[in-house]
């Protein structure tokens, strides 16, 4: 397991963290996947009021990302990504823990992500499970954990 002290989850503060958000995303989210060309570094959710786009760095450097929005109590993860480098090797479990205590300290309760079917195994190992009251899309499936 990799060691959570090494890690820290923050907003990018300068122009090379930005840049280093956005390629995270860019290719592991979009590229990797087939999506080439779709991805919008201006999207005006990124900016908009309760959400919070955050980096996970380890030793400094730029390895994983996420979005958290906030909206009554609930935080939903959005666009979760480690570099596909560095993947498989507890860097993802990391960045759940800490995005989890972001939550808490937004007085977030519950935590829920639309996640694609892939990342399922993954997920239930980390405390999440299916959440079958809320719709999604046929491309995710919706998981949640409740914050203690």
């Amino acid at each position: 397991m990799i060691d959570k002290i090494d890690h820290c989850l923050r907003r990018p503060d300068s122009d090379d963290e930005w840049r280093s958000y956005h390629a995270i995303r860019r290719k592991v989210l979009f590229e990797n996947r087939g999506s080439s060309g779709v991805y919008n570094e201006n999207h005006p959710d990124e900016r908009q009021t309760g959400n919070y786009p955050l980096i996970l760095l380890c030793g400094g450097e730029p390895i994983g990302v996420i979005r958290v929005d906030v909206r009554d109590h609930v935080a939903w993860f959005r666009r979760v990504a480690i570099r596909a480098d560095l993947q498989r090797a507890g860097h993802g479990r990391v960045l759940l823990l800490l995005a989890e205590n972001f939550a808490r300290k937004q007085r977030c309760n519950d935590v829920r992500s639309n996640i694609t079917a892939d990342a399922i195994g993954f997920y239930e190992r980390c405390g999440y499970s299916r959440d079958f009251s809320t719709p999604t899309g046929a491309e995710s499936i919706p998981m949640r954990k409740r914050l203690l």
